[in-house]
């Protein structure tokens, strides 16, 4: 899995990433009011969300399989001075002993296969401490195959159900440079 995604950071295949920090972000912070703590961003790409969020004053992880991505998150925190924790890991396995405040999970779930959605879903509860954010920006393609995968909110409530999750309303619609667009979500950890 690792040569494949660092074989779509070369090859500029990246649909999921706008090139800059996505506006949803501050719309998911101010949904919630978290102004610091600490905070995970698994799948981070270039990191674009990441140097926000370090800028901001977040005790940010980030993690990411691809050499590439981490590389130029790395030259992007280190040309702007800020420090984030940057772990080049397969967040699938990645685990932590300290449960985060929150989790920025932008367009990571679609560029997953559907295989590993209900493995991911694990993680990210795990991941996250009770009363824990997670902070979600889905992709919507409304086509087949991927990545980017489709994520269809409600088959998404059934992955995140409500035994485990409690669902803010959809907080906003954000387009994509794609043409494509992201819904925004904020779940809470039970």
């Amino acid at each position: 899995m690792k040569q494949e995604w660092e074989n779509r950071y070369r090859q500029g295949q990246t649909g999921w990433d706008r090139g800059d920090v996505s506006p949803a972000l501050n719309m998911m912070l101010d949904h919630t009011g978290l102004t610091a703590g600490r905070l995970l961003t698994p799948g981070c790409g270039r990191g674009h969300e990441v140097v926000e969020l370090a800028r901001r004053g977040f005790k940010v992880t980030a993690l990411d399989i691809s050499s590439s991505a981490i590389g130029h998150l790395k030259r992007s925190l280190a040309q702007e001075k800020l420090q984030a924790e940057v772990l080049e890991v397969d967040m699938l396995q990645w685990q932590t002993k300290y449960p985060f405040d929150a989790v920025y999970e932008q367009t990571s779930l679609c560029a997953l296969d559907p295989v590993y959605w209900e493995q991911y879903e694990e993680q990210l509860y795990n991941w996250l401490k009770p009363g824990g954010f997670l902070l979600a920006l889905w992709m919507q393609t409304f086509s087949q195959g991927g990545p980017p995968y489709h994520c269809d909110p409600g088959s998404l409530k059934q992955l995140f159900p409500p035994v485990r999750w409690n669902w803010s309303e959809q907080i906003e619609t954000v387009e994509h440079p794609s043409g494509r667009h992201e819904a925004a979500y904020v779940l809470t950890r039970k």
